[in-house]
Order: C-alpha cells, then structure tokens, then sequence
C-alpha cells in the first residue's frame, strides 16, 4: 500500500511550478503533516506538507517543472527509519560526512546559496530550524565564527543520498580581469525573480511613470501609538503599527481620487470601486506584495492582524498565491531598511504606488518656531496616461493630511 504525494492546488491562477527542493531525503520516514518539499510558483514559494505517514520514495527531482496534480513521490508502508532531523543530529554530533551530506541536501535554496557564498561546510553548522535543518542565521552566524582567511570545506548538493562533500583549499581570486579575470558565479534566476523581472521591465516600458514627493509629520500618528499601544494589544492581541494609518489613510484618497485606484485597459479606463491595497514585503526569494482586501472595511485591528499573518506566513512559505492577487494598489516601505528617498515602480496593471520612508527627527519651522519633529518623505508614482499632475499631488497631499491629523480617519470624517 503506497499513498501518492501530488502536488496540491495552490490558487485558480496557478497551473505549475518549480519542485525546488526536496525537504525529506528519498527513503526517509515522514509523518502527515511535516513538510517534505517546496513548491516555488511565479508568486510564492510554499512548503508543502506530507499527507500521511510513511516512507518516502521520490518519482520527481528537485529544481524540475511540475504541473497541479502532479505525482511527485510516494509514501509507502513502513517502520520509522532514520529522519533527515536524526541526520542532522549526527552532523552536530560529529557524524559521518555522508550525514552531512544529507543535511546539505535539506537546505533550502537561498540557504545553500549562502552557505557557497561563505565557502562553509555544511557538516561544522549546528541547524536550529525544524528538524534540525539549516537556517540563514545559523549560516550567518557560522560565517562570523569562522577564521578569516582560513580554508573551508564545500558540501556540493547531489541529487540524492550519493552526494558527498569534498575539501577545498581556500582559493585567492583574480584581482582584476587583466590579471586573469575576475571571480564570477552564474547562478539561475528563481522563478518569482524572473517574473518580478519581467513585471518591472513591461511596467517601465508600457506607463508613462512620474513620481511626485511629499513630507509628512508623524508626530500625531507616534503619539497615539504611544498612548494606546498597550491597551490596543491588550484588547485586539495585535500590536498597533504605522501600516495600518497609511492603508487607510491610501484608501481615503482612494475614495476622493477614483482614478488612482482605476488601470489603463487598452483605450478605456477601467476604474475598481473597491479597494484592495497590495503591501509589499521582501523575503529571502524576493519581493511578494500580500493584498488587504476591500481595506473600506476593516478595522485598524483588523488590518494589523492581516499583516501579522502575511508575515509570519511568508517566512513559512504557506501563501497562498491568490493572496497576492487583485491588488489595485501598492504600498512599499523601504523606510524598514532605511531609505530616506526612492521611486518605486507600479505593479502592473496598477496605476499608482505610494513609497514611504525612514523616519528622522529635523528642524521644521511651526508657528514661526524652529522645532524638531519626526519626518517621513513619502512618495507617489504614477501613470500619466492615467493621472495628472494636480490629481496625483492632491492625493499625497490628501494623505499627508490625514496622517497628520489621524482623529479624521478614526472619527471617519
């Protein structure tokens, strides 16, 4: 008796993807429900779970194309064997190089880019993550502890239990193309980078694009979260952040300027009387823009819980990639990594896309007093073709508006 492992239905928009990892090593004893592969689509990249217990017995390769519905392996009848998680152990434990070589063939693909990136040896890394598994921060934190200049030894991933590990001697690269050409890796583009690639090229290519830029004050905003912070917690479990007053404050000036939330379709104007607001998040496979659906609606609660969720599910690769469609509008923080100032590119068929940035204390003149107040650049662009000057300047300001005087979103005035 054999249980038959398919890949699952992941959104109606989604026909295939990419096998891009296999979690679980081919004979390993896997229970329902633990996560045996990963599932990387033009939208997300998604863990996928075993569904039921048995041993494992891959049909499929890892990094090949795959459709829905798809037999990938099977789950056989069996005794409990030796888990992947048992391999790991017997790495950190000082096990065999062929143990090591099966925990490299557990790690993800950005994790193993990482590990060749720092010339480490998978085998002297203690995995922390679920079963033992390898993480980013393991990585990173084993690239610190490493003696600088120091050989290292390079586990190669096979395609299965037969690969092994092989010592390289730390090796010192050209200094530059005349003295026998410069270190250089190549290194195939994942399909969501691919198809964010294609996205940002056919946006710039297809809208005339302009951004206008604003300020905004965030003292009024900073000040409520402070107050009730606490009780906000307390009583939605969520904590109350800054996303929550620019999505609704985006969806006020979607309101008053409708053709903001509206897209170019040909020679029509397709204008959306809903709001679905996109927010952008980075991840380790690149960029993905999780949608709040009809944002009229919800609460500040609800909005913050929305964007908990989305968070803490990309990190788990359990997205969905429906939840990344629809949006008509997008909000990008590049302020999270520090920016003070960008031009963000809309996501197409959308029209416009609001940027917003670090917060920094400045002298601001108020009253004809010189006073320090924390301040955000914000940034909108948009397609010409679509909006002019005045209406796109009138939306930032609108919202410029609202953040500083936050009561008029929570009074609904």
């Amino acid at each position: 008796m054999s249980q038959e492992v398919k890949v699952p239905s992941v959104g109606e928009s989604v026909s295939s993807g990419i096998l891009a990892v296999w979690l679980k090593q081919d004979g390993d004893y896997v229970t329902q429900g633990e996560e045996i592969f990963e599932l990387e689509t033009d939208k997300a990249t998604m863990a996928v779970p075993a569904p039921a217990n048995g041993v494992l017995k891959i049909a499929v390769p890892k990094d090949t194309e795959v459709a829905i519905g798809q037999v990938v392996a099977h789950l056989e009848e069996g005794a409990a064997g030796k888990t992947a998680g048992d391999a790991a152990t017997g790495v950190q434990a000082g096990g065999t190089r062929a143990a090591a070589a099966a925990v490299a063939e557990e790690l993800s693909p950005a994790v193993r880019r990482l590990v060749a990136d720092r010339g480490l040896d998978p085998a002297s890394i203690a995995g922390t993550g679920k079963g033992g598994r390898i993480t980013k921060e393991d990585v990173l934190a084993a690239a610190d502890r490493a003696p600088s200049g120091a050989a290292k030894s390079t586990v190669t991933p096979g395609a299965g239990a037969a690969a092994t590990a092989a010592k390289q001697p730390a090796q010192t690269a050209p200094k530059s193309p005349q003295d026998g050409g410069a270190a250089q890796r190549r290194v195939p583009m994942t399909t969501l980078r691919r198809r964010i690639a294609e996205n940002l090229v056919h946006s710039k290519q297809s809208a005339a694009h302009l951004t206008t830029f604003n300020e905004v004050d965030m003292s009024a905003v900073m000040e409520i979260r402070k107050k009730y912070r606490d009780q906000f917690e307390k009583k939605h479990g969520v904590r109350l952040g800054f996303m929550s007053f620019f999505i609704k404050a985006s969806q006020r000036a979607l309101e008053a300027f409708p053709e903001a939330n509206a897209f170019v379709d040909g020679t029509d104007i397709l204008y959306n009387d809903y709001y679905n607001i996109g927010v952008a998040s980075s991840t380790e496979r690149g960029l993905i823009t999780p949608v709040i659906r009809d944002a009229d609606r919800k609460s500040f609660a609800d909005i913050e819980r929305e964007i908990v969720s989305f968070t803490t599910r990309a990190k788990e690769k359990k997205l969905s990639p429906d939840e990344l469609l629809g949006g008509t509008f997008t909000i990008s923080n590049g302020g999270v990594f520090g920016s003070m100032l960008s031009t963000p590119i809309p996501n197409p068929p959308q029209s416009t896309i609001l940027g917003m940035h670090a917060i920094q204390d400045r002298p601001m003149a108020v009253d004809g007093q010189v006073v320090i107040r924390p301040m955000m650049y914000l940034a909108l662009t948009y397609d010409h073709r679509i909006l002019d000057g005045r209406e796109a300047i009138g939306f930032l300001v609108k919202i410029k508006n609202l953040i500083e005087d936050p009561a008029q979103l929570m009074l609904d005035l």
